[in-house]
């Protein structure tokens, strides 16, 4: 099922789940006013439509104010872009790496539990062979956060 193609129902589903991940099925059920097998059916074909694809802690400001996070902009060689995406993916502090349009290939979100930290995985990734420069803005400040 496309995402055009979900009713009201799935889309007040995700919402529910979306605010709280480890709400029951009977408490979803009721506040959907529907039958909790109905929930549970939702949530397995949502799932294996790709459409839920885990579930996940969100950690409270406290502990996610720790350490430092930082955008870095990437520069690769022509054609190194599969082999540098490749071994930054093994990096545990990247949280979201894409693919842009403009001054960079490549633009990813760091986070490290010191600058001492961040500073040497941004010479770990200077180091990947294919990549040219990497420019970094480390995070002040989380303005609007509407991650899930």
């Amino acid at each position: 099922m496309t995402s055009a193609a979900r009713d009201p129902i799935d889309r007040q589903l995700i919402t529910l789940l979306q605010a709280n991940a480890r709400e029951s099925t009977a408490n979803l059920a009721r506040k959907l006013g529907v039958a909790r097998t109905t929930v549970v059916a939702r949530l397995a074909r949502l799932e294996q439509d790709g459409t839920i694809v885990g579930y996940t802690a969100k950690l409270g400001s406290e502990a996610a104010d720790r350490g430092v996070q930082a955008f870095v902009g990437i520069t690769v060689q022509p054609r190194a872009g599969r082999e540098v995406v490749k071994k930054l993916g093994g990096f545990p502090e990247l949280r979201q790496l894409a693919s842009v349009s403009g001054e960079f290939d490549y633009m990813a979100l760091l986070r490290a539990e010191s600058t001492m930290r961040l500073d040497a995985l941004l010479d770990e990734i200077g180091e990947i062979e294919g990549v040219i420069k990497t420019t970094s803005s480390v995070v002040l400040a989380l303005r609007v956060d509407r991650s899930a």
